[in-house]
């Protein structure tokens, strides 16, 4: 992998990861279309570890939120009044809503690995995204916001992360879709979404170290992965403030577009 274009990747690892429109079936798309034959080894890796530089894009951005949140937490274990505020439930619902992915992540590694192998299937996984994002539109009624959040739909949310556990199933995307088929508003789905993601990709990330460090001749790989990384964090950071701007005014009908359309492109690639 060269550093241009780990660059690259880094730069949509950065937009997508926050659009609905998965970042992981971009890596696994834009490679094959390009027709770089980027060793296998190596390719695993790199997409966690830029989905770490995204990471650290959101916890920058929402730090003062997780501040809050953290402090809140601590301060209520300490009172032994758990859920004594807004920001401390929240805490606790989040921490609730990554155990599906945690637990299933941990079970299908192997099956996930391998799609990851197969762009066709990502593609089928792409109209999937598309599928769930009109269904969210349609049933949604949009009128809760993040502090009326209940374990059942912390649970619900979490279920729908670990559909995207498979690239081509985008996380903002199911995860922002279960949050407003709970009724949630479009920023406060997000919202979750986006602080739910944090203890997920930061598991992720750890595991990939072992994998990583597996990687022979690393040290002709780091200056990519380096590049790459820091793509994700910077470009990461402004798609998200993007993304929150756009849906206060619009829905998302744009993003099932987008994905209808890089799935037939990638299939048509595929078998014609």
């Amino acid at each position: 992998m060269t550093i241009v274009q780990a660059v690259i990747l880094g730069i949509i690892q950065g937009i997508t990861e926050f659009l609905p429109i998965s970042s992981s079936a971009h890596l696994v798309i834009t490679p094959y279309l390009l027709g770089w034959n980027l060793k296998e080894e190596v390719i695993f890796p790199f997409d966690v570890l830029v989905q770490i530089g995204t990471l650290l894009a959101v916890i920058v951005y929402f730090r003062k939120d997780l501040w809050e949140i953290i402090t809140a937490v601590i301060h209520g274990l300490r009172s032994r009044k758990p859920f004594e505020t807004p920001a401390a439930k929240l805490g606790w619902l989040l921490i609730l809503a990554t155990i599906p992915a945690g637990i299933l992540g941990l079970l299908l590694n192997d099956l996930v690995e391998s799609v990851f192998k197969d762009p066709p299937t990502t593609a089928v996984f792409l109209i999937v995204t598309a599928l769930v994002l009109i269904f969210a539109e349609v049933v949604g009624k949009r009128d809760r916001e993040i502090d009326t959040v209940s374990w059942k739909d912390a649970l619900w949310v979490g279920f729908a992360q670990a559909l995207a556990l498979f690239p081509g199933i985008s996380r903002s995307g199911s995860t922002m879709a279960g949050g407003m088929t709970r009724n949630l508003t479009r920023p406060a789905a997000a919202r979750f979404s986006f602080l739910m993601s944090i203890p997920v990709m930061l598991a992720a990330g750890l595991f990939s170290l072992i994998d990583l460090f597996e990687i022979s001749n690393l040290g002709s790989f780091l200056p990519s992965m380096a590049a790459g990384f820091i793509a994700a964090v910077v470009v990461g950071y402004f798609s998200i403030r993007w993304l929150l701007n756009f849906i206060t005014r619009r829905p998302l009908y744009i993003f099932s577009i987008y994905c209808v359309i890089l799935a037939a492109v990638t299939l048509l690639a595929a078998y014609v």
